[in-house]
């Protein structure tokens, strides 16, 4: 049975409550680790995660809550003498920063002691890890405020939302979005459990944007905010009964079995 481990739960605010939102797909094949924010090395140590567990990492977008703790991962793998290969699963867009970000940290292949596989992805085309776990990526609106900015033109601004397939669930993770709008992004499509952030929308977004009888299973708030915390929780209180089983206020290691 396939199960997602919340790692972190903050936002991109520092918190000493709560490491940078990040969580592990765990089946029985394939550990897939998503985003690798600054400090990703304590939240994984802290969650009692052995680092060379994970068989590969999946990067949503380049803010620094969402990959600068890459490296510093990749460091700790090397000093516990991985020897198995890791996926680093990018977008085509973003491929060439993220492994010029490795090389620039000194870490050089033919020092590493395992192999790095850098596989890219694009924007709307299905992606398959293995045969247990695949997704869809899609690009939102949340860098849309800074993709005009003429002076950073050649600078690319994929930021992707993903409906994951695990074991035939599907999950529509948000990453961090835009507007709302961002949350019907994979509205063709049946979603057993939506993990939200709620840094850039609030929780009502939620239920406004789906029908009731077509909102998720579960529904994963994440991306948490220390002064938001207390209004999310009174929200999930106030729910009617058959809501308020729908959603899960995420802390970190926070395990759900699919």
């Amino acid at each position: 049975m396939a199960e997602l481990v919340f790692i972190g739960t903050g936002s991109g605010k520092v918190s000493l409550n709560r490491f940078h939102s990040s969580f592990l797909i765990s089946t029985s094949r394939y550990n897939l680790l998503i985003d690798a924010g600054d400090g990703i090395s304590k939240a994984l140590l802290a969650g009692e995660i052995n680092f060379s567990s994970i068989d590969g990492i999946l990067i949503t977008h380049l803010h620094p809550d969402h990959y600068t703790g890459l490296a510093a991962l990749i460091v700790q793998m090397k000093m516990c003498e991985r020897k198995k290969h890791l996926d680093i699963f990018i977008n085509t867009k973003l491929a060439n920063v993220i492994q010029k970000f490795i090389i620039n940290s000194y870490l050089f292949p033919e020092r590493m002691g395992f192999t790095i596989n850098y596989k890219s992805y694009i924007n709307d085309e299905l992606f398959k890890v293995n045969n247990e776990i695949s997704f869809i990526p899609r690009q939102n609106s949340h860098l849309a405020p800074v993709s005009g900015l003429e002076k950073y033109k050649l600078q690319s601004f994929s930021c992707s939302s993903f409906l994951l397939n695990i074991e035939n669930k599907k999950i529509h993770y948000t990453g961090d979005i835009g507007s709302k709008d961002d949350l019907l992004l994979f509205s063709d499509n049946t979603i057993d459990y939506l993990i939200s952030e709620v840094t850039h929308i609030k929780p009502d977004d939620i239920l406004n944007s789906y029908p009731n009888d077509a909102l998720p299973q579960k529904i994963i708030l994440t991306h948490i905010t220390d002064e938001d915390i207390n209004n999310l929780k009174e929200f999930i209180v106030n729910l009617q009964v058959d809501l308020k089983e729908k959603f899960i206020l995420a802390y970190d290691g926070l395990k759900i079995a699919l």
